[in-house]
């Protein structure tokens, strides 16, 4: 308690130097204090709640990055492109929760699996998925705001019903899991889409199936003709990886070097081969 009372009267202080020291100190602490620090936000007071708001998200940062290097280090091929989603989100809103969106995307899993009743054939089951999740739930490429980091985040993308067309390959990939509907990522050059079984189908356009003359366009347009390798299912922690080249050109982009560092230092730890 006496504790609790010096930190509240040090963050009234008038002069800005020892808040910002205070501050300082708190966050260096980690999350040894953040309990005692949660239990002064229920304070009257908007000055402190403030300081005390800015010092635990700069904790939850700090710990999402370390968690996110360790886990980029030990990122196996197949590892779950689900948990490495999340966890990029937290790095860029901490106080952001998986929780809530995990239900959301469980009732679509649910959803989806009763609508697939219905269909027969492979491409019966596309048209089901791609109509669910593009006119029913509304999901489409953010072609005006390509660049936005938000379009890379899970979170965002499902908030928005925007994102790029490796964060909705993604999506593709997590929802038709939770419906037993095994959807692959294929890293096409030039534009990420995704495959069931031997149909091909872009989520950034609304889920428009492909015809192998439309995938050899794609390739036409970076003047490359068609190879199996470029049809091949995109492991984990190529996605991974190309997400978060996405993000890193973002950040180049925008003269952020603090995040663009951040970004690198990830890549590199998943850059095994």
């Amino acid at each position: 308690m006496f504790q609790k009372e010096a930190i509240v009267r040090l963050l009234r202080d008038n002069d800005p130097e020892t808040v910002n020291l205070l501050k300082e100190q708190l966050i260096e602490s980690g999350t040894k204090g953040v309990s005692a620090l949660r239990d002064l936000l229920t304070l009257d007071d908007a000055g402190v709640t403030a300081h005390v708001r800015e010092v635990l998200e700069k904790i939850e940062l700090d710990q999402a990055h370390e968690e996110m290097t360790l886990f980029a280090h030990l990122f196996p091929d197949h590892g779950d492109i689900e948990q490495a989603c999340w966890l990029l989100a937290r790095c860029f809103e901490p106080e952001t929760s998986s929780v809530k969106y995990r239900r959301k995307l469980d009732a679509w899993g649910r959803r989806l699996k009763m609508l697939l009743t219905e269909a027969g054939s492979s491409r019966e089951r596309v048209q089901t998925l791609t109509t669910f999740m593009a006119d029913e739930l509304g999901f489409r490429g953010n072609a005006e705001k390509y660049y936005e980091p938000g379009n890379s985040l899970l979170s965002q993308v499902i908030e928005t019903r925007l994102g790029i067309p490796i964060s909705l390959a993604a999506l593709y990939m997590i929802v038709g899991r939770r419906a037993d509907m095994k959807i692959d990522s294929i890293n096409l050059p030039g534009h990420f889409i995704v495959r069931y079984e031997r149909i091909f189908f872009d989520p950034f356009h609304k889920g428009r199936i492909l015809s192998r003359v439309d995938c050899e366009a794609i390739l036409a347009r970076q003047k490359l003709k068609a190879q199996a390798s470029y049809f091949a299912p995109a492991a984990p922690r190529l996605i991974f990886m190309r997400m978060l080249a996405n993000l890193l050109f973002i950040f180049e982009r925008s003269g952020d070097k603090t995040k663009h560092d951040l970004i690198l230092g990830w890549l590199k730890a998943l850059d095994r081969d």
